[in-house]
């Protein structure tokens, strides 16, 4: 990507939001639009960060025998009413309703009615199971207190995923087999995450963990044991039966070591049962041929959410100018170089257009910063508020065809030729 290409000018931060600095520093630079509260655009930079994340997210469940579907988000108010929560959903204010002259659609906050609806055309006998259907897409709640930009927003990316079995044990399984999932894209992002014990709430079922990111952010408040590593949130306390739900469900027999922290939701997962194919009528014959309900689990994560949290992990802090910027993890960065001229030397205009060019023969993301009448000082504050993990300075003082390369994260230099910056990269 060159520069000159995107109208992007410098832009000094003003007033930098304390408590969300990363997002804020993507507003005041237009790497986010607001439109609304809750509601945001995405320029070049974090949308392809976005999607990135959503790559891992597909890659890792299919690797996990998951199959990827799209189901409608406009859905028609008929099936909601079919599973009886629609009243619910339309009382506590969450569903967004569009009225037609053809009857009324909802906008889906989530998608249990329409994943049994598509299920039930598909899996009609037993031979048919274990299946996880799985989707990213659009999802809408009318956020009544939209909070911290991107982390709580009327519309929002979502992977959402359905596990259908026929009996518990399997059930049980398609549980851990998606548990094991979700751990593996988080480490793969570059955010460690903590399972945590969780109340199922309004969603219903047996047994639910949420993917937790230690982070003072967070709205969640959750006890956790650093030597187990072992979490659970504070709502579980609330249950009258909490010890022997611990001790049953997660082995946990003794709390007494577990501490105070504050978190930040990323992911949910539930083993719901029979709940929701009852609601909805959702049946397979089963080997005796007998019809039989499907046994279901239901596992989410918040894209927007994560792309949010993975913003303000990488923030980096200058001693002098507090928050200016992000050093962004090399599995999620669009580019992984910037290439910083200086514009009124012609030789080392062409080294930068020929290193470019090289890094893209190879497949390798980079930013060339040919803007004019900036200072190079200038664009290396720019190369971090973009989040280009390495960057290349081409100035007056480098010799030859040697090149040296900076960690936007850590400040760490190298003199590199280009045939070693390339398999460095790579």
């Amino acid at each position: 990507m060159k520069l000159s290409q995107t109208g992007l000018g410098t832009v000094k931060l003003n007033n930098v939001d304390e408590m969300y600095p990363g997002q804020s520093i993507l507003i005041q630079t237009g790497q986010l639009v607001q439109y609304g509260a809750g509601l945001f655009g995405y320029n070049t930079i974090p949308l392809l960060v976005r999607r990135n994340i959503e790559k891992i997210i597909v890659e890792t469940l299919n690797k996990y025998g998951c199959a990827e579907v799209l189901l409608p988000t406009l859905q028609p108010d008929s099936l909601w009413k079919n599973s009886g929560r629609y009243e619910h959903y339309v009382e506590d204010g969450t569903m967004l309703i569009t009225k037609t002259n053809k009857g009324d659609f909802c906008l889906a906050p989530t998608g249990e009615e329409a994943v049994v609806e598509f299920a039930k055309e598909k899996l009609k006998s037993y031979k048919n199971l274990p299946v996880t259907y799985y989707q990213i897409g659009e999802k809408f709640r009318n956020e009544i207190r939209t909070r911290g930009y991107l982390l709580r927003g009327k519309a929002f990316p979502m992977l959402d995923a359905y596990s259908f079995d026929a009996d518990e044990e399997g059930m049980e399984k398609s549980y851990e087999n998606i548990r094991k999932a979700f751990i593996e894209i988080f480490e793969i992002i570059g955010m460690k995450v903590i399972p945590i014990v969780a109340d199922n709430g309004a969603m219903g079922g047996k047994k639910s963990e949420e993917f937790m990111l230690i982070s003072d952010q967070g709205e969640d408040k959750i006890l956790y044991d650093e030597t187990t590593g072992i979490g659970l949130n504070t709502e579980i306390l609330e249950k009258e039966n909490y010890q022997e739900y611990l001790k049953e469900e997660y082995g946990i027999e003794d709390i007494s070591n577990f501490k105070e922290i504050r978190t930040m939701e990323l992911g949910h997962i539930f083993q719901l049962g029979t709940r929701y194919s009852e609601m909805m009528d959702g049946k397979f014959i089963n080997q005796d041929n007998k019809e039989s309900l499907y046994y279901m689990g239901c596992y989410g994560i918040g894209v927007s959410r994560t792309l949010a949290a993975l913003y303000e992990q990488c923030l980096i802090i200058d001693e002098k100018w507090g928050a200016c910027g992000f050093s962004l993890p090399k599995a999620v960065a669009p580019y992984l170089l910037q290439i910083i001229p200086k514009m009124d030397n012609e030789e080392k205009v062409k080294q930068a257009k020929e290193l470019y060019e090289l890094l893209n023969k190879n497949g390798i993301g980079a930013i060339l910063d040919d803007r004019e009448n900036l200072t190079i000082g200038s664009k290396m504050k720019d190369c971090k508020i973009l989040g280009t993990p390495y960057m290349v300075v081409l100035g007056d003082k480098t010799q030859g065809n040697q090149l040296e390369v900076e960690n936007t994260r850590t400040g760490e230099k190298q003199i590199l030729s280009g045939e070693e910056l390339i398999e460095k990269l790579r």
